[in-house]
């Protein structure tokens, strides 16, 4: 059983910055491939970035490659989102997950476990 716990998200202007953390339980953290998924008011659910269990392999949707980045801290059970340039379509309900599985997916549904969510708001 993993518990994952989401911080850092909050309001900020277009152009801005945010870091977004989460925080897993359990010992053997860099088993898990972790990724970030996000819901934006009115949308599905949808993938943002993932990364291997041992941090060497990420992966992000097309719309958030060189802005946003993803890594991790086995050594912590962290695993954190650098958010840069931000625009207001990056507003959402942002999700951290954990995969049974050292390799990370694009798909929700191979994610067992899930954080709560935290917001990240972008004004214009």
């Amino acid at each position: 059983q993993v518990q994952l716990v989401e911080s850092g998200g909050g309001l900020v202007q277009a152009g801005g910055s945010l870091r977004l953390s989460c925080a897993a339980s359990g010992r053997t953290f860099n088993n898990y491939a972790m990724g970030w998924f996000r819901r934006a008011p009115g949308k599905e659910r949808e993938f943002v970035a993932a990364i291997s269990g041992g941090g060497r392999n990420t992966y992000y949707t097309d719309s958030v490659k060189g802005r946003l980045t993803i890594s991790r801290a086995n050594a912590k059970n962290t695993v954190d989102l650098q958010m840069r340039s931000l625009k207001p379509d990056d507003t959402a309900l942002y999700f951290c997950a954990a995969r049974s599985n050292y390799r990370p997916s694009y798909e929700s549904y191979e994610y067992q476990y899930w954080g709560q969510g935290t917001q990240v708001t972008v004004s214009s």
